[in-house]
C-alpha cells in the first residue's frame, strides 16, 4: 500500500466537498447505525438491531474494546505502509473480510449482489452466507475473480450439507466457514415482540430453494401431504384453533395474505404460479425443519473433511479449550465470534475471548476476529491482540441500507482508509508489526 492510500480517500472526500458533495453514508459509526436503522421497516430494524435476551452481549462486545487503549510510537518513518495480509496462500490488500450476514434483502433489494459488487471493487473477500437472499452462483457471478468463502449452517440433512459444499467448490470458494454457535435460534426479544422471523416469510433461504438436495426434500414433503403451514392450515389460515372445538380454518387475515404474497414473490419462479402452488409454503416449512443440527459435535468435522479439500474454519469460538478441540479435529482456521451478541445473552465480549484463544492456537492456524467491530481502531486492537484478520458485519449492512452498492463500497473504503491512517499514526508500516505492545489494558 502506498503512502497515499488512506490520504487519497480522505482528500477525495474533502475535494468533493468543495463542490457540495458529501459521502453517500456517514463515516461516523454511530451516525451510520442510527440513520440506517431509521431507514428500515420496524420488522427489519428489529431483526438487524436485536441481540439475544436483554442484549447484554452486544454491550459487552463494545465495552471490551474500551478496555484496551492504543499506544502510538513516534519518530518512525511511516511514509510507506502495507496493510496487506496473507490467508491460505492468497494475498489480500487489507486485513478485512465481509462477514457472512443473512437476509440482506431486509436492508436493500439487491442484497448480497450489491455487497458482492462492492467487495469486488474494494478487494474485500466476501464470506457468502447460507442465509443469503440470492443463490451463491448469482453472488459469485457478481464477484468475478474476487476472493469468496462460503459460510455453512450445518443442516440436519447431510444431503443438503454435502450439496452446499459441492456448490461452494464449483463457484470457486477458497474456504468453508462452519458456524457452530447457532444450533438453535436464541431468544431475540425484538423479533419475538414483532412476531417476525424473515425465514418464515421465505426470505433469506435462497441457498436452499436453489439447491437440488433441498428441493428433493420439499418434493418428498408434498408427496407425503406435508405442505401446510406450521400448526395446521394454509399460509392464509395459520393460527387456527385445531382441536379446540372452534373452526379449524379461520377467515384469512390481511397479515396472512401479505405473508402469502411475500412467499410467492420470494420463491423462484413466476409470481402467479407460486400463488397457486403449495411449493413455496412447503419450502419454508422444510427449511424450518432442517435448518440446524443440535447433535453436531467436533467429531463431525471428519465427515466434512472427507467431502471437501477446501480449508475448513470454525466460527463462534469463545473458549480456549474449544480452540484446542477444533485443532485436534482438523480445523484449518478459527473465527473468534459470539455472533454479534445475537446468540447467548450475558456472554463474554468477543475481544475478551480473543487473547486466550490466540495463545491456545499458538500460530498453528489463522485466527480471525468477529463481533462488535465498528471502526478501524477496533480492528487494530483485535490485530494487536493476536488476530490475523478481522470480519466486518453490521457496518456494511448499514451502508447497504442507506445507499445500496455505493454505501457498502464506501463503508469498505472507509475501513481501509482509516486503517491505513491508523497505522501511520500508531507508528507501524506493516500488519505484522502490530503486536501486543501496541495496546495496554485500561480500567
Amino acid at each position: 500500500m502506498s503512502e497515499s492510500s488512506g490520504r487519497s480517500v480522505q482528500s477525495r472526500i474533502y475535494r468533493n466537498g468543495v463542490f457540495g458533495h458529501r459521502p453517500a453514508v456517514p463515516t461516523n459509526p454511530t451516525e451510520l447505525e442510527r440513520r440506517a436503522l431509521a431507514s428500515m421497516s420496524r420488522e427489519a430494524r428489529g431483526y438487524v438491531a436485536t441481540g439475544a435476551g436483554m442484549g447484554s452481549t452486544m454491550v459487552a462486545n463494545r465495552t471490551s474494546f474500551q478496555r484496551w487503549r492504543l499506544v502510538p510510537r513516534l519518530g518512525r518513518d511511516v511514509s510507506r505502509r502495507d496493510s496487506s495480509i496473507e490467508l491460505f496462500g492468497r494475498r489480500h490488500p487489507s486485513p478485512f473480510l465481509a462477514a457472512p450476514v443473512g437476509v440482506l434483502e431486509l436492508a436493500h433489494p439487491a442484497g448480497d449482489l450489491a455487497v458482492a459488487r462492492a467487495a469486488r471493487a474494494t478487494g474485500v473477500p466476501m464470506i457468502i452466507s447460507s442465509q443469503a437472499s440470492h443463490p451463491m452462483e448469482a453472488i459469485a457471478s457478481e464477484l468475478g475473480d474476487a476472493e469468496r468463502w462460503f459460510q455453512l449452517y450445518w443442516s440436519s440433512e447431510d444431503a443438503v450439507v454435502e450439496s452446499f459444499v459441492r456448490r461452494a467448490e464449483r463457484i470457486g470458494c477458497g474456504a468453508v466457514v462452519v458456524t457452530l454457535d447457532t444450533m438453535v435460534l436464541s431468544w431475540r426479544t425484538l423479533d419475538l415482540d414483532n412476531a417476525y422471523l424473515p425465514f418464515a416469510r421465505g426470505m433469506g433461504i435462497a441457498q436452499y430453494t436453489s439447491d437440488p438436495a433441498f428441493r428433493e426434500l420439499v418434493e418428498a414433503r408434498l408427496a407425503a401431504g406435508g405442505g401446510s403451514a406450521a400448526g395446521g392450515g394454509s399460509a392464509a389460515g395459520a393460527g387456527s384453533a385445531a382441536g379446540s372445538g372452534e373452526r379449524t380454518t379461520p377467515r384469512p387475515t390481511p397479515a396472512a395474505v401479505r405473508s402469502l404474497v411475500r412467499l410467492a414473490r420470494e420463491h423462484p419462479g413466476g409470481f402467479r404460479e407460486n400463488l397457486a402452488s403449495p411449493v413455496p409454503r412447503a419450502s419454508v416449512e422444510t427449511f424450518l425443519d432442517v435448518f440446524s443440527r443440535t447433535t453436531l459435535t467436533w467429531s463431525d468435522l471428519a465427515w466434512l473433511r472427507e467431502r471437501t479439500r477446501l480449508p475448513i474454519l470454525v466460527k463462534g469460538l469463545q473458549h480456549a479449550d474449544d480452540a484446542r478441540a477444533a485443532l485436534e479435529h482438523g480445523a484449518d482456521g478459527i473465527i473468534v465470534s459470539n455472533h454479534g451478541g445475537r446468540q447467548l445473552d450475558g456472554a463474554v465480549g468477543s475481544l475478551d475471548a480473543l487473547p486466550g484463544i490466540v495463545e491456545a492456537v499458538g500460530g498453528r492456524v489463522p485466527v480471525l476476529f468477529d463481533s462488535g467491530v465498528r471502526c478501524a481502531a477496533d480492528a487494530f486492537k483485535a490485530l494487536a491482540l493476536g488476530a490475523d484478520a478481522v470480519c466486518i458485519g453490521r457496518p456494511y449492512m448499514y451502508g447497504l441500507a442507506l445507499a445500496g452498492e455505493d454505501g457498502v463500497r464506501e463503508v469498505f473504503e472507509a475501513f481501509r482508509a482509516e486503517f491505513d491512517l491508523t497505522m501511520a499514526v500508531a507508528g507501524v508500516t506493516r500488519v505484522d508489526e502490530i503486536g501486543r505492545e501496541a495496546v495496554v489494558p485500561w480500567s
